[in-house]
C-alpha cells in the first residue's frame, strides 16, 4: 500500500562506489535521509512467513553491504489510514560514503559525469525518474 514515512526524505546523498560510480570517480545513489520536515512517499509491503525471513535476509545483504545504511524499524502512514511498522534502511551520516549537504548544482555534475559498472549514474536518476511517474 502507498505509505508516508515522516522525518526523513529521499536524496541523492550516497555515493555510489560500487554499480553508478568507482572509488575513483564516485556516482550518487537515493537513500533515506533524516530531515525534521521531511516525509517521503512510497510502498510498504506485508510480507508473511515463510519468505519474510529470506526476504528480510535478501534485503540485508542487498542494503548493508558496505553499512552505509542503518536498519531501523519506523512507523509509516498508511493511505487510507492505519500506521505500520516498516523495516527501512536509512542512511549511516558518519559513513564515509554519505554526501549529504551537496547542492543540487554539485550533485548534478557527479551524477552527469559518473560511470559504474551498472552504467551511467544520469540512467539511474533517469530510470528512477521513470519509475516514480509510473
Amino acid at each position: 500500500r502507498l505509505a508516508t514515512l515522516e522525518g526523513y526524505r529521499r536524496a541523492f546523498c550516497m555515493a555510489s562506489i560500487r554499480y553508478r560510480g568507482t572509488p575513483e570517480a564516485p556516482g550518487l545513489v537515493l537513500a533515506l535521509d533524516r530531515e525534521a520536515a521531511g516525509a517521503c512517499r512510497g510502498v510498504a509491503y506485508r510480507v508473511s512467513e515463510p519468505v519474510a525471513a529470506v526476504t528480510l535476509d535478501y534485503l540485508r545483504e542487498r542494503e548493508l553491504i558496505s553499512y552505509a545504511y542503518d536498519e531501523a524499524r519506523l512507523p509509516v502512514r498508511l493511505d487510507g489510514g492505519g500506521e505500520v511498522e516498516a523495516v527501512t534502511f536509512v542512511s549511516n551520516r558518519e559513513h564515509p560514503q554519505y554526501r549529504g549537504g551537496l547542492s543540487l548544482d554539485d550533485q548534478a555534475e557527479v551524477i552527469a559525469r559518473a560511470v559504474g559498472p551498472r552504467g551511467p549514474n544520469s540512467d539511474y536518476l533517469l530510470n528512477t525518474v521513470a519509475s516514480l511517474e509510473a
